[in-house]
């Protein structure tokens, strides 16, 4: 595997909010269906957590699962483990029908952290911000683009494609500029 490089380089910005990249993280899309029996055990041995429920990620540490649809889950590490986890997948999934690979160059993510951090997000996703409970994670968009995301502590973590990082970040700090609060 080749040295991580994370796609802004740990970009920040400082406003009602703080808006950080964070990464390089591992990060393997797993597909199968459902209700494949190894599933729960593919699972446990590459991220150490459960299979999370509809539209739920379940956070264990550094490690994490997230449902993004029915046949499909994220499992974030960290990025020198991806090996190994894709590896242990192969392993407990044995000869059932499945995919798993290695996103984690193809993806960025960034914590929104914060009070207002809400705001932030509210003014880019189409979503009810104040019925998302921690732990729900959304498959939607951020402005244009598609996102995930999900409500962790005083803040959010949200996942992008790489290609448009960039531009997620700056929507995210110009949203975070003071002065521009909701309420």
């Amino acid at each position: 595997m080749s040295e991580p490089v994370s796609a802004l380089n740990g970009a920040a910005s400082e406003g009602f909010a703080t808006i950080r990249e964070i990464g390089p993280l591992g990060m393997i899309t797993l597909r199968c269906k459902a209700d494949v029996k190894a599933l729960p055990k593919a699972i446990k041995a590459a991220v150490g957590t459960g299979v999370p429920a509809l539209r739920r990620v379940v956070v264990e540490g550094d490690r994490a699962c997230g449902w993004m649809s029915p046949d499909e889950y994220l499992l974030v590490m960290p990025y020198v483990d991806v090996s190994a986890s894709l590896s242990a997948i192969a392993k407990a999934m044995g000869k059932e029908h499945h995919l798993a690979v290695d996103v984690s160059d193809a993806r960025a993510v960034f914590r929104i952290e914060g009070a207002k951090a809400e705001q932030v997000m509210a003014k880019l996703s189409p979503v009810d911000f104040a019925a998302l409970e921690p732990g729900e994670l959304r498959r939607t968009r951020a402005a244009q683009v598609a996102a995930a995301f999900w409500k962790d502590g005083e803040g959010y973590t949200l996942v992008c494609f790489r290609s448009v990082a960039r531009y997620v970040f700056d929507l995210l700090a110009s949203s975070a500029t003071p002065g521009s609060e909701l309420f």
